[in-house]
């Protein structure tokens, strides 16, 4: 008969390496999971290694039965997502967990039960997740699109991971979803006449990012980003340390011509990032770069031809939102991007997301070029 299962708290380096393991055991036979890189994946989780630390607190569990790791969960509070509004997803008392695996629904509801009670003891009123960890890396549990591997930092899950939170008293709170295009077509005559009308309009300048002043752009950047989202659910500023972090992990897969940033009256009022889909390259390595993992990567590095691109963040200032500029610049990014991905990475497709589902601007632009929604993840909520 098997010993009973125990829920542990960990802090160890050792805890944290068997943390990052047991994904592998458990989604080895998933031909479409993509397993991280080991390095990666426990920076993450790391607080001298990960910014988000800085305004976050953190407790990782392990669950263990007969000598065997058989689930994790980590509970965590975002002081900084607790100074935000309540009706924009996070506010006082609210926090989150994340990073969830188990073997089997009992493991699941045990895991959730000791984040829930030290979400308690730190005097959380309510629990929002999964969000692994921080809301701008994977947020949302997967709930449609199982057939196929996410692109670059979206999540991948179980699809009976769904039934298991749902039976443990959780409610849906906020679907987010991607789309699917297909960038080898052109889009529909009256996007194209739009993108023609701005390219005459002399006020309308969209340029390619420039590498060599990294951080000079990614200020521009940042800044349209804080205005730009900051009335959307869940929206958290990003802080130094974070930022500095993203530098250091994106800078390699930046490239100038798929990063575009539009101004008007020689103003930056709109950006677009778009990122060579890195899964494709790491998949194959199996969370190591060695023995010669790290050659491969160099190499792909250097000018990656993928079939996926993705476009994670784009953002038009506030200002202009409600305006038909705004669409006009977001058409126009779109395009030229799509010419880059094509003719210089070989790109068959393109994946725009996560978008809210009630983003009514970004919906729209999304249908207008013909795309289709092909994952959804679901983020829920339970009172504590």
């Amino acid at each position: 008969m098997p010993s009973p299962v125990t829920i542990r708290p960990i802090d160890s380096k050792a805890d944290r390496k068997k943390f990052v393991d047991l994904p592998f055991r458990l989604y080895r036979d998933d031909p479409n999971w993509v397993p991280p890189l080991k390095g990666e994946a426990l920076g993450l989780i790391t607080p001298e290694k990960n910014g988000w630390y800085s305004h976050a607190k953190v407790q990782l569990f392990l669950a263990e039965q007969d000598g065997r790791v058989v689930g994790r969960i980590s509970a965590h509070i975002d002081t900084l997502a607790l100074t935000m509004p309540a009706d924009k997803g996070f506010g006082p008392g609210v926090g989150q967990w994340g990073l969830m695996d188990a073997e089997r629904e009992d493991v699941f509801t045990a895991l959730l039960a000791a984040a829930e009670h030290w979400l308690r003891e730190q005097g959380m009123t309510r629990a929002l997740g999964p969000i692994s960890q921080s809301i701008w890396e994977e947020p949302g549990l997967l709930i449609e699109g199982f057939d196929h591997p996410p692109t670059i930092m979206m999540g991948h899950a179980k699809p009976e991971y769904q039934g298991w939170i749902e039976g443990a008293g959780y409610r849906p709170v906020k679907q987010l979803q991607t789309y699917d295009l297909d960038v080898t077509k052109e889009f529909p005559p009256i996007v194209q006449r739009i993108i023609q009308s701005g390219e005459r309009n002399p006020r309308i300048r969209i340029r390619e990012v420039d590498k060599s002043k990294f951080e000079e752009e990614a200020a521009i950047i940042l800044a349209i980003l804080n205005d730009a989202w900051a009335d959307n659910w869940g929206f958290v500023p990003l802080t130094p340390p974070e930022i500095a972090d993203v530098g250091v992990k994106l800078k390699p897969i930046v490239f100038n011509d798929l990063i575009r940033i539009a101004e008007f009256d020689g103003k930056p009022v709109a950006f677009m990032i778009t990122l060579p889909d890195l899964n494709e390259a790491i998949k194959p390595l199996n969370g190591s770069l060695l023995p010669f993992g790290w050659a491969k990567l160099l190499l792909w590095l250097r000018r990656p031809q993928v079939k996926t691109m993705r476009v994670p963040l784009m953002g038009v200032v506030k200002e202009l939102q409600a305006s038909r500029l705004a669409g006009q610049l977001a058409f126009m990014m779109i395009e030229y991007i799509r010419r880059a991905a094509i003719t210089r990475y070989g790109a068959k497709r393109g994946e725009i997301g996560w978008v809210l589902d009630d983003n009514q601007g970004m919906n729209a632009i999304a249908d207008a070029i013909e795309s289709k929604v092909n994952k959804v993840y679901m983020i829920y909520g339970k009172a504590l």
